[in-house]
Parts: structure tokens; C-alpha cells; sequence
């Protein structure tokens, strides 16, 4: 039985329709309950549904054999596990944002409110830029607007919350959308059923 992880909400129920197309289909999982896991011993498949930053925990450490999970994850946590496929749906871009008509002062440290740590300070660290870290774990586009940050580090997808808080993107930082990936141990051992996911997901 192959252990698959996928995150909650709209990306993993439009991947679990591509597992489904390929013949992984576990029709419980569609049902309205509050489970987590499902089973469906005759295809040979189980789901586990969990946060999407923490898909690549589960299949790291080997609780899922595989797992779908951004690319801004990966960037940020740094999982040891293999990226097998880009699936390019949950498309979205990691930017820099500031309120309109802000100019930056380099010779004090940038205040940098975000959820994304790690990848704000390799981005700035690669421009020589000395920062402050303000994580937060929602409603980042309040740190500029209450004076708490200078910018933010942040997913933006359409813009329109950037807009309607006076803010605009200054930077793009990088590209991100939904990655197939796999245990390594699990790699190795099922090689033959992860590669025939991975090929079916290249012809759906």
C-alpha cells in the first residue's frame, strides 16, 4: 500500500482528482467527515490529509510515502526528501511587498514581517542587506500598514489584498506551484509504483 499525503483544502482536492483520474481512487475521502485518514486496501492506496506546511514532515520522517507540497514549503523547510515533479498548478510567486511610496533607508536594518523566515533571509543575505525578522502567521500586510514592518516577504497570487492595503510588490523573490515528492527510503523500495505516478501525472 502506497501512503500519500495531501494538503488540505483546494490543491489537494484538484490533486486527489488526478490520483483518482490514474486510478487511486478512495471515494470515502470526498465524504464530509472529519477523518484524516483513508484507506482503500483494494487499490492499494492510502490518503492522509494534513496542513500544507506539513506534508513535507510526514514524508520526510516516512508516514507518507509521497505528498504534494508547494514549493514555497520546500524552500522554507528544507525537507530531506526527493522533488520528483513539477505539477505547475498552485501557481503563485513569493514576493516583496511595501506600502505605495515607500523608499527604502539602507542605512538601518529592514524590518521584514513574514511567514517565511528562512527564504527572506537567504533572498536579503544575497543582496548584502542587513534585516529584522518579524515573523507572523497571518495577515502579513498589516505589518506595513501598522508601521510593524518596513515590508513583507509573502505568497501573492491575484494582488488584490496587496491593493486593497495600499501595498504593491517591489520584488519577486521566486516562483512557486505544486511539487510531487517522495520519501527516499520509500524511493528506493517502490520505485517502480512512484515512477508510474510520476508518469501518469505527466500524461494526464
Amino acid at each position: 500500500m502506497i501512503t500519500i499525503a495531501l494538503p488540505k483544502g483546494r490543491l489537494g482536492d484538484k490533486v486527489y482528482g488526478k490520483f483518482a483520474a490514474m486510478g487511486y481512487d478512495c471515494p470515502e475521502i470526498t465524504d464530509s467527515s472529519r477523518k484524516l485518514v483513508f484507506e482503500e486496501p483494494a487499490k492499494g492506496v492510502r490518503y492522509l490529509l494534513v496542513k500544507p506546511s506539513d506534508v513535507g514532515v510526514y514524508v520526510e520522517h516516512g508516514a507518507a510515502d509521497i505528498g504534494i507540497v508547494g514549493k514555497d514549503v520546500l524552500m522554507e523547510h528544507s525537507p530531506d526528501v526527493f522533488e520528483l515533479l513539477d505539477l505547475d498548478i498552485g501557481k503563485c510567486r513569493i514576493c516583496v511587498a511595501a506600502k505605495n511610496g515607500w523608499e527604502d533607508d539602507t542605512a538601518v536594518p529592514l524590518r521584514v514581517a513574514t511567514k517565511y523566515p528562512n527564504v527572506a533571509l537567504a533572498y536579503y543575505e544575497s543582496r548584502n542587506r542587513d534585516i529584522e525578522i518579524i515573523k507572523l502567521n497571518g495577515s502579513i500586510e498589516l505589518g506595513p500598514v501598522l508601521g510593524l514592518s518596513d515590508v513583507i516577504v509573502d505568497i501573492v497570487e491575484t494582488g488584490s489584498t496587496l491593493q486593497e492595503n495600499d501595498l504593491s510588490v517591489i520584488a519577486e523573490v521566486a516562483r512557486s506551484s505544486a511539487r510531487l515528492i517522495a520519501n527516499k527510503s520509500s524511493y528506493q523500495f517502490s520505485k517502480q509504483e512512484i515512477d508510474r505516478i510520476v508518469q501518469g501525472f505527466k500524461t494526464l
